[in-house]
This record gives structure tokens, sequence and C-alpha cells, in this order.
């Protein structure tokens, strides 16, 4: 009897102590994917290194094959409210290039994307943020030449750039978050080979990008 007593204080102490907690958990823990309206505080910097991948979203020309691409973004951004952020994006992608047929490695080709961008953050789920951008600038265009066709010259022109993507932060702190990001961007222009210029040129690509951000 004086076990079972015992027991059944024990029980009791529990359940009361379980109920006290949840009776005074903050809103922000007991709901924690609660809705919220904006993702970030006004007047605050952002900065974000990411890394990544980039296939290209056709061939770059008729008679190549273009190998997924490495992909690095550095992103400076200002929130001039709680949801819209205005800055700049710096982003390099390489592509090894091969001809088809026949069968050929023609060297790499290097893009640097400068983006001035715009960012909304229009809700936030507990720590996820999700956020779409959108940027417009220039992607420089070079090309690395390789050993088997050492003598020619492959000149890529520079092009127009415009660049969507969507993405989310997961909040580990209100100064630090991971990062992941996908994006497209548009990288369509002309070559010059040899002195003679062809049309059929289109390095756009889609960008998968995982990093951290630091707020300010």
């Amino acid at each position: 009897m004086d076990t079972l007593i015992r027991r059944g204080m024990a029980a009791g102490l529990l359940c009361f102590v379980v109920g006290y907690g949840f009776h005074f958990v903050p809103a922000a823990h007991a709901e924690p994917w609660k809705t919220e309206q904006g993702g970030i505080e006004p007047g605050k910097f952002v900065l974000g290194m990411r890394a990544g991948f980039a296939p290209l979203t056709q061939s770059l020309t008729g008679h190549s094959s273009t190998d997924v691409g490495s992909l690095v973004n550095f992103q400076a951004m200002y929130s001039l409210n709680k949801w819209f952020l205005v800055g700049l994006m710096l982003e390099w992608e390489r592509h090894a290039i091969d001809q088809v047929r026949p069968d050929l490695d023609l060297g790499h080709q290097d893009t640097v994307s400068v983006l001035p961008t715009i960012e909304l953050r229009p809700v936030k789920y507990g720590p996820i943020v999700p956020y779409v951008n959108m940027g417009f600038g220039v992607n420089v265009n070079s090309f690395g030449e390789s050993d088997s066709i050492r003598g020619n010259r492959i000149s890529p022109s520079n092009t127009f750039a415009w660049r969507l993507g969507w993405g989310a932060d997961y909040m580990l702190s209100q100064q630090l978050a991971l990062n992941t990001e996908m994006a497209y961007k548009r990288n369509d222009g002309h070559a010059t080979i040899n002195g003679a210029a062809r049309s059929d040129w289109n390095a756009s690509s889609f960008g998968f990008l995982f990093g951290v951000k630091r707020f300010f």
C-alpha cells in the first residue's frame, strides 16, 4: 500500500510539473512554426558565403558537352525594412567543356557575375525564413584552352546577366544562419573562335548553393 501511495504521489507530481511547464511556455516555443510577418529586422547588414554546383540549362553549343560546374557565391545586403533588402551579389562559375565528335577536351569556361540584387522575405516560420531574390548585371566570361587544342583561341562574349533565386535561411541565432538556395541565371551570348564568330553560345545555368549568412 505504501508503495502504491508513493507511486501515486510521484505520478501526480510529474503531471503537475509537466502541466505547469506547458502552461507557462512562451508562445514562440510552444508554437515553433507559427507564421510571423517579415524575416529580418530593419537596418541590418547581411553577409553571405555559399558554394555549390551548377548544370547548364542546355548544351553550350550544338557539338559540345559540358560538365556540371563549380559555383561560389558571395553577397552583401542591407534591410530597408522587415521584408525588403537591397545589395550586391558576386558569383563565380566554372564548366569543363568537351567536343562531342570527335571526342576532344576543349578546356573550361569561367564566368564572374556582378549582380545588384533585391530580396523579399515576407514571412517567417519559426527559425525558417524563406525568401526570393532577383538581380540584374553582367556576366564576364573567359575561356581556358586545354593542351589538346593549344594554338587555338576561344573568346566568349560578356553578356547581360539576369538571376532569379529562391531559398531559405535556418536561423541558428539572431546573428547566424544556415542557408540553401536554388537559382536560374541567364548567360546567353556568342563566342569568337580563331577570329570567326559563332552565334550559339549559351551558358545559362541552374545553381544549387549551400552556406552560411551573418547578420550585423
